[in-house]
């Protein structure tokens, strides 16, 4: 039986975005391990089939010896599971992994979901990044990513080569049975609502500095906060906006689908997306979008048609944004919320991402016999 590795950095990473695609792997007749963090939902998979190997992760930490644990821990997995093909996703699992796979002679299939805080923001660790990912990736089968502008991105600083294998595909996709199109009541109050990792790169701060101007102004809009906190700073200064009336702070939530359904229009001011997942399933709802025009934000939305473009970091360009929103007319609002759901029917439909990647791992497989 092929055996399948994929390597992730959190069980939501799979089951929020892959968890279709485990199952068609599955049904076709690939024995699967997934190697991923310890958390008691990894049922989820084992109870479908899948072998779970548990394997530490510091998702976010700069500690280079948890990074050198983690190579070592993928090597290890690797040599104990002697996989057919490794499918990696997300920032250290693509390096570590692409590295161990290297070095135990696996063929690996990268997926690039982002770019990252240390590409975006040109921490001190960036050089030392390129060079491992220049290391990671050299030998890949096949390099994925979510927007053209990554990929540019990673041939300009060589991380891959131009002849290199390489796939586009519109992101995660959205499985449009589970969001589906639900019209929205026109007749409430404006409510703006804001779903994604609270961080800086995800544009809260201007969220925040947009919605206090806005709720100074306008009596009739709700600006809504969704998401982990994943910058502790942001902690307090949510409580203190939430206790001055401006925002309401839902923090994490399972029924995203529900709060999107009672949303006037999904905001992501993001400094940089792999594909944003959030605006796609935001469109599949039937709501318009307004998101930063910067790679993986832009792609899901056509300025003035489902939505609005702001500038990245400019809290005023995205008032502005949010303001105009505010002024269109009922008919208007309800007209670019069906245009969103058009647009996700036909391009952010999961079976299309999914189609993709199966072709994919059946062509390497096919080679590798």
């Amino acid at each position: 039986m092929t055996k399948i590795l994929i390597l992730a950095n959190h069980f939501i990473t799979l089951y929020a975005f892959r968890r279709e695609f485990i199952d068609e792997l599955l049904s076709n007749g690939y024995e699967v391990y997934l190697a991923l963090p310890p958390s008691e939902e990894n049922i989820y998979f084992s109870d479908k089939g899948c072998k779970v190997v548990e394997t530490p992760i510091d998702r976010r930490g700069t500690n280079p010896l948890s990074d050198i644990k983690l190579f070592f821990q993928y090597t290890k997995v690797m040599k104990a599971v002697n996989p057919d093909l490794v499918l990696t996703y997300t920032i250290k699992p693509n390096t570590y992994g692409g590295l161990a796979s290297r070095l135990c002679k696996i063929k690996v299939l990268h997926t690039v979901t982002g770019l990252g805080s240390i590409y975006i923001r040109n921490m001190w660790q960036r050089k030392i990044a390129i060079n491992l990912n220049r290391l990671a990736f050299k030998n890949a089968e096949t390099v994925i990513f979510l927007n053209e502008d990554n990929k540019n991105f990673y041939e300009n600083l060589k991380i891959i080569e131009q002849n290199q294998n390489t796939l586009i595909v519109p992101g995660s996709g959205v499985n449009l049975n589970h969001f589906k199109y639900i019209q929205q009541d026109i007749e409430n109050p404006i409510t703006f609502t804001f779903v994604g990792r609270i961080l800086k790169d995800k544009g809260i701060d201007e969220y925040l500095k947009a919605a206090k101007e806005l709720v100074s102004k306008y009596n009739n809009v709700i600006f809504e906060v969704i998401g982990f906190v994943d910058e502790d700073k942001y902690i307090n200064l949510l409580k203190q906006y939430e206790k001055n009336g401006i925002i309401n702070y839902l923090g994490k939530r399972n029924d995203i689908p529900e709060l999107m359904a009672k949303s006037s229009c999904i905001v992501l001011p993001s400094y940089g997306e792999g594909r944003g997942t959030v605006l796609q399933e935001g469109a599949a709802i039937g709501r318009p979008l307004i998101t930063t025009d910067t790679y993986g934000c832009r792609e899901n939305v056509e300025d003035g048609y489902n939505g609005y473009l702001c500038d990245v970091a400019d809290a005023e360009s995205l008032t502005n944004a949010m303001e105009r929103f505010i002024n269109l007319s009922k008919a208007e609002k309800d007209l670019m919320g069906k245009r969103s759901r058009e647009k996700a029917e036909r391009e952010f439909d999961r079976e299309i991402v999914m189609s993709a990647y199966l072709d994919k791992v059946e062509n390497i497989i096919k080679e590798k016999g």
